[in-house]
């Protein structure tokens, strides 16, 4: 079954979304200095808070010559990612002209697959969404399949706002399993037969002619409630509650993946009270053995074997009143506090949000978690800790994947190389058209 509609975020929930998009600050030329001046893409970065300068705004700002910001500007308006907006307030003659960032200069396609459907967005510059497409999907299918279908999506989503692939700045995708993020691999994923080793980037970029990413999906959902809800924590850890269970970390405002990408694999550390439970990666005792949607339905309905629908069960049960149901998610938050008290402790977050189709459903979950967490974790880790439910709901993982594929597009590095080479830029723009 497909699903397809256009969306558009609510504003009120969106603004400053141009924040998100954490780059290294412009270094400001001082006497003696022997760095290289800024390049374009640093006086872009100037820009991305969306607040409209003029020229002396900018020199003033960045300390270059006249001259050389007049150059930047115009590359940057040569390629779209600057656009005029409106004048400045004369102190005598002609006013002068403002310019700000033009979030609509490119699009991304962002991806966000679970094990048994697909989300596909388009979104701007500033990872708004403009248009999606959900289907049911299964994810066991293979990477072929599941990929192919991304790539007809694209066609169709482009078609729908009036855009071609030529205005592909990226693709970012989400997979549920362990990612080899410098590479785009998926590595030993427990519940995606077919994909180890798969070359997901390479395969999607020959298709559709773009730069294309790929991580494990909590890491993005933590990459877009922080962009979303949280673009000034510095410290946040997103949990996701689901068939599994896992965690994205965000440190000093970054994501941090670790040495080898496998960060945050929260469903597979020891838990208390799981010492006899078989977990699905082979080892006893797993946290996701007994507190993810999985397990909470076997324990309900032992009967229970489908993977798939596993968080439904779950919450039909619960929404019916079912003590069973009630009892068993109440101590599955239990459990995954007793987890993250200890991450508490050794990350000190400002913040943990809980996501996931289990998690959104069940404020009982989260309730149990904060339970454990304040009382196990000394007072100064949790003087300041806010214990929350995702904002950004079912689209976390589509936003995540854009504000990925946002910020290696818009890199300072990134668009000097796109206006010293316009030829190379314009080959690329004419291959995804093709």
């Amino acid at each position: 079954m497909h699903k397809s509609f256009h969306f558009r975020h609510m504003r009120g929930t969106m603004t400053g979304m141009t924040q998100m998009l954490p780059a290294p600050g412009v270094e400001v030329a001082t006497p003696g200095h022997s760095a290289a001046p800024p390049g374009a893409g640093d006086l872009l970065n100037l820009m991305l808070d969306g607040q409209p300068r003029t020229r002396a705004d900018l020199i003033e700002l960045t300390g270059l010559a006249r001259s050389t910001v007049a150059g930047r500007i115009e590359g940057l308006l040569s390629v779209g990612l600057l656009q005029p907006s409106g004048q400045s307030r004369s102190t005598g003659g002609r006013p002068p002209t403002r310019f700000s960032f033009n979030p609509q200069a490119k699009l991304v396609l962002a991806a966000d697959f679970g094990v048994t459907h697909g989300r596909a967005a388009l979104t701007d510059l500033t990872a708004t969404v403009l248009a999606e497409e959900v289907a049911d999907l299964d994810i066991a299918a293979g990477p072929e399949a599941t990929l192919g279908w991304l790539v007809e999506v694209a066609d169709r989503l482009l078609a729908s706002v009036g855009r071609t692939r030529a205005d592909l700045a990226g693709v970012g995708i989400g997979l549920p399993g362990p990612v080899e993020h410098q590479t785009g691999r998926p590595v030993k994923p427990p519940i995606m037969p077919g994909w180890d080793g798969f070359e997901v980037s390479a395969w999607v970029a020959q298709r559709l002619g773009t730069p294309v990413l790929v991580d494990n999906d909590v890491n993005l959902m933590a990459l877009g409630e922080h962009s979303v809800a949280y673009p000034h924590v510095e410290h946040l850890v997103f949990v996701k509650v689901a068939t599994g269970i896992g965690a994205g970390i965000i440190s000093g405002r970054h994501l941090h993946r670790g040495a080898q990408g496998s960060a945050g694999d929260l469903g597979h550390v020891q838990s208390p009270r799981g010492s006899d439970a078989l977990c699905g990666c082979g080892n006893y005792g797993c946290l996701e053995a007994i507190a993810s949607a999985r397990a909470i339905a076997l324990e309900i309905d032992p009967d229970h074997h489908a993977v798939a629908d596993a968080s439904r069960v779950v919450l039909e049960r619960l929404a019916r009143g079912d003590r069973a149901a009630v009892a068993a998610i109440r101590r599955a938050g239990r459990d995954i506090g007793e987890t993250l008290a200890s991450c508490v402790s050794l990350l000190n977050p400002s913040v943990i949000v809980l996501g996931g189709a289990l998690a959104g459903g069940a404020p009982s979950l989260l309730a149990g978690v904060r339970e454990v967490i304040y009382a196990r974790s000394l007072p100064l880790a949790t003087g300041e800790l806010s214990v929350v439910p995702a904002q950004t709901g079912e689209h976390a993982g589509v936003i995540g994947a854009a504000t990925m594929a946002v910020q290696q597009f818009l890199a300072p590095a990134s668009v000097n190389a796109m206006l010293a080479n316009p030829m190379a830029h314009a080959a690329h723009a004419a291959h995804a058209h093709a």
